[in-house]
């Protein structure tokens, strides 16, 4: 009786050290199911999070109803209740059902990325730019490359050039194969002209995922920046190869290298 107690309790509080000599509290995706509530709870979540990821919302949503009636006190099953009715547009119900996500882990870094790219994405950039770098700085968090990632999105979308290039850099520093990290990076210092650290990033790109146009058109333009016509040539012709019904070489036959 005592022992199950004890693994009760360890789970409801579970902590580990931290840098400052006090404890934070391990995010829920990290803990284990203990109870038959919470595992009921956790399978349908997960579940649920197949079906989310597949697109089919209505059975996502059956699945997060189930989860939350099994267990209320479950957090991730809020906040997958939160990612279906964002996908579905409904706003209110997402933020209603994500308050309650957080009010129930609210120094869970999961949480706080999604939450945070939802208020981004809703109009509400400075709460969400909040959460997304509670989330990147949370010390156990596995991912923070996901949280700053977000959180260069969410400034650009305010016209914070510098603030977005520092937070995809952070991005980049917390995974150096993060692909989309590495273009929004390139993509940050060609606008801010540092176009030879520009070149060194956009190589990083191609050396973790094939080049894609997008990649392969920001290499054409900073090297036309660079004045290498011959690297020039070679990014053109992988981009021709590739990408020749794409957009970017569309613009290129148009002359329309920045």
């Amino acid at each position: 009786m005592k022992r199950v107690l004890f693994v009760v309790l360890l789970s409801g509080c579970a902590a580990a050290p931290s840098d400052r000599g006090g404890s934070v509290e391990v995010p829920v995706s990290q803990q284990s199911a203990v109870g038959a509530a919470r595992v009921r709870s956790t399978a349908h979540t997960e579940l649920g999070t197949l079906y989310l990821q597949n697109g089919q919302f209505n059975i996502a949503l059956d699945e997060a109803n189930t989860a939350i009636a099994a267990d209320p006190g479950y957090a991730l099953a809020h906040k997958l209740h939160a990612m279906v009715l964002m996908f579905l547009r409904d706003d209110a119900g997402a933020r209603a059902s994500f308050e309650k996500a957080s009010s129930l882990a609210r120094d869970d870094p999961e949480i706080n990325n999604d939450y945070g790219w939802f208020l981004c994405s809703t109009g509400h950039e400075a709460e969400g730019l909040a959460r997304l770098k509670r989330a990147a700085l949370h010390p156990l968090f596995r991912t923070p490359t996901r949280a700053w990632f977000n959180a260069g999105l969410c400034a650009q979308r305010v016209k914070d050039d510098a603030a977005a290039e520092e937070y995809f850099r952070r991005a980049v520093a917390a995974d150096a194969t993060n692909a989309p990290a590495l273009l929004r990076y390139a993509e940050a210092l060609y606008r801010r002209g540092a176009y030879a650290q520009a070149r060194g990033v956009v190589s990083d790109r191609h050396a973790v995922r094939e080049p894609d146009a997008e990649s392969l058109w920001l290499a054409v333009r900073v090297e036309r920046k660079l004045g290498d016509r011959n690297a020039e040539a070679t990014a053109v012709s992988r981009l021709r190869r590739k990408f020749s019904d794409s957009p970017q070489y569309r613009d290129y036959l148009q002359g329309k290298v920045e």
